[in-house]
């Protein structure tokens, strides 16, 4: 069973980066999931994909997997390009753009 070694990006719910500096060992599933038809609960029989562990850098999980034997698959984080933006911009007389109102 492989495992995904990753920092978690920010959810969409989010403005600030909460929760985002440690890194995340999560196994991915071995089996697909499977629709109960009676009840439409979504199950799986593999217990692994429930399992997360948390790390303070991205060493330390490296360092679990190989300790434990685990075969890992480790995905860099995409950081985000940001403008530099500022409010006075909109009131410019010399700006790029006319007023559309």
């Amino acid at each position: 069973m492989v495992a995904r070694i990753y920092r978690p990006a920010k959810t969409a719910m989010q403005s600030g980066k909460a929760k985002t500096a440690s890194w995340l060992l999560e196994f991915e599933p071995e089996t697909p999931r499977k629709v109960e038809p009676l009840m439409g609960y979504t199950s799986s029989r593999d217990t692994k994909s429930q399992i997360k562990l948390f790390f303070d850098t991205r060493e330390e999980a490296v360092a679990y997997a190989e300790r434990n034997g685990i075969a890992y698959r480790l995905d860099e984080p995409k950081e985000a390009k940001r403008r530099k933006i500022s409010y006075s911009d909109n009131f410019r007389y010399d700006r790029q753009q006319p007023w559309t109102h």
